[in-house]
């Protein structure tokens, strides 16, 4: 296995375990903090994200990508002056867009507040707008690192900023709770700000620290500096696609909570079982499904500087087998998260979500059901995407997204309406919406690296490893049912088991399994279990 190989494995493997923890403690953190400030706080809570996530997206979604790109294609090419002065600029360049976006939601605080009905927003707006700031500053920051192929200080950071809302946010919310909702929901918003002011900090703190190991690396000789507007414009090229692309699926996440409720009531439902139908949707199952995307997440972040360095130098061997890994990867993570949380459905609301109605867990674990096909199609998505935006072709993924949403927008436009099918429109028109975006994305990549489609090792071997794990999976709830500690126990079954399949099946090749969490410990299991031979070296074809 080459070393860039192992970079992008293990940058995954340390996103996806970090991206994880992080993930469950923010589904945790919405327990408590819906007692403290109950079910109207939380809307209240809820109804300053749409806004937030679209500036954020707007003002920090590209270019830290850029960076990471621009970053390691210098880097490749023996200029780290260069890799420095383009994180410098972009960093200068983020702050401005992030002090612009924090006073855009600071003085248009009230006009927000009026746009979503609920004047008891506009506290919040005001207690978040400083993060926008942080955020993006901080973006700058893993950009840098991430071109660097250094995946744990983003990593490490995600769960600082989670942590800290369980530690910060929760008492602000506790003490602004006493003085009334809109007090309560902004207490935790401002929370959130706080928190990630500490992210920042600890971001500066591992850049500062890696600058000699930064230092050390080899400068060619007589390479031009680039000019400020030079950067500028290689940035914002890039970034513009990606932005756009990230703004899309918030763009029409905000299309459907107008959508979504409207349509349910002209089908025939009351207002107040419309709302519970899409806060059982919005609030349960879209945060349990973004759990694994995490993973997926990783993938991406991964693979653009990856799959950038070996373009600039003009390795297609590199790019083919780069290619390969994200897309094997994409496969092996999507099917067994999507099969997973699909049969577990039930037990898992039932586990965290036991205080609603046995109505309500049905709907929710059955929304959960379908929902969960969506995440072996976004995790290929977001690999696919990736790759393309590493190559250069960030426009591509912008379109097909585009034509997702389009379809996801019709169909729920028509079938939630339908009363026999209401809200499950919703799940149903999410998963046609990425296959539309996954298909020609993944042609798109087989074509501009030349690569062809393995459809053995990237679909029939994590398929049939997901298979083993179902089987195992389904067995064990027969045996053990379910309930807290069982569910608890189901997960890790479903784990270990995966885990072994994808090496007996040779879906995962066995140079690679001791790059996995606990990966050498499950090898000399398996050896010693004589389910396979030790494994020779790969080659590297």
């Amino acid at each position: 296995m080459t070393k860039t190989q192992k970079s992008i494995i293990g940058g995954v493997t340390i996103l996806s375990v970090m991206g994880i923890i992080a993930k469950l403690i923010g589904i945790f953190f919405r327990i408590p903090l819906s007692n403290i400030i109950g079910g109207e706080g939380i809307g209240t809570y809820q109804l300053v994200f749409p806004t937030y996530t679209l500036l954020l997206q707007i003002s920090s979604a590209g270019i830290p990508v850029a960076v990471s790109r621009l970053v390691s294609e210098h880097i490749a090419r023996k200029d780290p002056a260069g890799a420095l002065r383009t994180f410098r600029i972009a960093s200068r360049l983020l702050t401005a867009l992030g002090v612009l976006s924090m006073l855009i939601m600071i003085f248009g605080s009230s006009l927000l507040s009026a746009m979503v009905a609920d004047p008891e927003t506009r506290l919040g707006y005001i207690a978040i707008a400083p993060s926008l700031w942080m955020v993006c500053t901080m973006s700058a920051y893993r950009g840098f690192l991430q071109g660097r192929q250094k995946m744990g200080p983003t990593a490490y950071s995600q769960v600082i900023e989670q942590l800290g809302k369980v530690f910060v946010a929760l008492p602000l919310a506790a003490l602004g709770a006493s003085k009334g909702i809109a007090y309560g929901a902004a207490g935790a918003l401002l929370g959130t700000s706080i928190v990630e002011g500490i992210a920042l900090l600890y971001m500066m703190f591992v850049k500062r620290r890696s600058m000699p190991e930064f230092s050390r690396l080899e400068q060619a000789e007589n390479t031009p500096s680039e000019a400020t507007g030079k950067i500028i414009k290689k940035l914002v090229i890039i970034a513009i696609p990606i932005t756009l692309s990230a703004c899309i699926v918030p763009f029409a996440g905000q299309i459907d909570a107008a959508m979504i409720v409207n349509r349910l009531l002209t089908a025939g439902f009351d207002l107040p079982y419309s709302r519970n139908l899409y806060g059982l949707y919005s609030g349960i199952v879209i945060p349990l499904i973004n759990v694994p995307t995490a993973l997926s997440i990783a993938i991406s972040l991964t693979l653009v500087p990856a799959i950038s360095a070996a373009s600039a130098r003009g390795d297609r061997r590199t790019l083919r087998r780069n290619t390969n890994t994200g897309l094997r990867f994409a496969f092996l993570v999507g099917f067994p998260c999507g099969l997973g949380l699909g049969m577990l459905a039930q037990p898992i609301i039932e586990m965290l979500y036991g205080a609603y109605s046995f109505g309500e867990q049905i709907a929710a674990a059955n929304l959960l059901h379908i929902s969960a096909i969506t995440i072996v199609l976004f995790t290929t998505v977001q690999a696919t995407s990736s790759i393309l935006q590493g190559l250069g072709r960030q426009y591509i993924p912008m379109y097909t997204l585009i034509a997702g949403v389009v379809v996801k927008i019709t169909l729920n436009y028509f079938l939630v309406v339908n009363p026999d099918i209401n809200i499950f429109g919703a799940p149903l028109s999410s998963v046609a919406c990425y296959t539309v975006s996954m298909v020609p994305n993944i042609y798109f990549c087989m074509k501009y690296t030349k690569t062809k489609f393995d459809f053995i090792a990237l679909i029939v071997k994590p398929i049939l490893a997901t298979l083993i794990m179902g089987a195992a999976l389904y067995g064990g709830m027969k045996l053990i049912g379910t309930g807290t500690i069982a569910t608890i126990l189901l997960i890790i079954l479903a784990v270990v088991v995966y885990l072994a399949a994808i090496i007996v099946t040779g879906a995962m090749p066995r140079s690679e399994v001791h790059l996995l969490p606990a990966g050498r410990k499950l090898e000399k299991l398996m050896l010693k279990l004589r389910i396979y031979k030790r494994a020779e070296d790969e080659s590297d074809d």
